[in-house]
């Protein structure tokens, strides 16, 4: 998953090198992936109102139910 989200953030902002994702894992095996990028990529993460986080999210959570993992998509500012 952790990858997955890497390789489609880098390609949808302006620097690919400053894209971070976290992996956080919750007691209930819920899995938090947070996704950090340059200051002045979160526009292009975020979309217009949201819809490129939510497609972003969408793909992620598609790929969990693959393996039968509850996944969450975190956007942070660092």
């Amino acid at each position: 998953m952790r990858e997955l989200l890497e390789y489609l953030a880098r390609g949808l902002v302006e620097r690919p090198e400053e894209v971070r994702v976290t992996e956080v894992a919750d007691d209930d095996g819920t899995l938090v992936l947070e996704l950090s990028v340059g200051e002045d990529d979160y526009g292009n993460v975020i979309g217009r109102g949201g819809r490129t986080a939510a497609a972003l999210r969408t793909v992620i959570k598609a790929a969990a139910v693959k393996d039968k993992r509850r996944v969450f998509v975190d956007i942070v500012d660092e």
